[in-house]
């Protein structure tokens, strides 16, 4: 499969990958950004089931 043709969420993390390392971030530091990064797209998720949509 190639890229182009790849879903959203492989394209995304390809661009995120890519970006960590051209920008040499440690991979604790990756690590722990994506940790919070879960944990407010989990919370953005919850309030959206609510029916609160936030961006």
């Amino acid at each position: 499969m190639s890229l182009s043709t790849a879903p959203d969420h492989v394209k995304l993390a390809v661009d995120l990958i890519e970006l960590l390392e051209k920008n040499a971030i440690s991979n604790k530091v990756a690590e722990q950004a994506l940790e919070l990064v879960v944990k407010d797209i989990h919370r953005k998720l919850q309030l959206e089931a609510k029916g609160n949509v936030e961006y």
